[in-house]
């Protein structure tokens, strides 16, 4: 091997190492970042972390809020209004039910067929419909028949004419009179409906 054969044989060795050197820094400077990040990563978990005896307070501070709600009306921070539901379903519950959801900017409805404590449900059909954004802040009437208009056409798709027992989730706070009305304390979820 002559001198240019030594040369290209040094030049090679010198390169390779420096690649290898910049291959060996990143690797290290990658597993620094690495450890920095799982370091800041613990420091949060940590510093939201909750103990037990923290929690306990938590759930005895409700507690109380919630009774001093339901001792009287105003009584707690935390609304405790009733619902005059005096019975909740079983398991045996058969047929064909539909359920309406009122509450943020969607609106559903469902069709649930219950098969009993043997295959308890059976089926179910959903449909969404965005709220539109004038009925939002339109009329209580423009709202209930954009609802009762939903459930129609839903109901239609079924082709059947029997009477079925339907559900009303209407997430807004309400002061009841009895299970199935009541009147609204006020509008909640970005609706303004001025009407009510």
């Amino acid at each position: 091997m002559g001198r240019v054969g030594l040369g290209v044989a040094v030049g090679c060795a010198v390169v390779t190492c420096a690649i290898a050197g910049i291959l060996v820094g990143k690797r290290v400077r990658s597993h620094r970042r690495w450890g920095r990040a799982v370091r800041v990563l613990r420091e949060f978990e940590e510093g939201c972390a909750t103990s037990i005896g923290r929690l306990r307070q938590v759930v005895d501070a409700m507690a109380v809020e919630m009774h001093a709600g339901l001792a009287s009306d105003g009584g707690s921070k935390l609304k405790m209004l009733l619902t005059f539901v005096d019975r909740l379903p079983n398991g045996s519950e058969k047929g064909i039910y539909y359920a309406l959801d009122l509450g943020g900017t969607n609106f559903r409805v469902l069709r649930v067929q219950l098969g009993g404590r043997r295959s308890m449900i059976l089926g179910c059909q959903v449909e969404r419909q965005q709220i539109p954004q004038n009925l939002m802040s339109g009329s209580t009437e423009e709202l209930f028949d954009f609802i009762a208009m939903t459930l129609k056409h839903f109901v239609e798709k079924e082709g059947n004419s029997h009477a079925r027992e339907i559900g009303f989730t209407f997430s807004f706070p309400i002061r009841q009179t009895s299970v199935s009305s009541g009147a609204l304390i006020k509008w909640t979820k970005g609706f303004s409906i001025e009407d009510t």
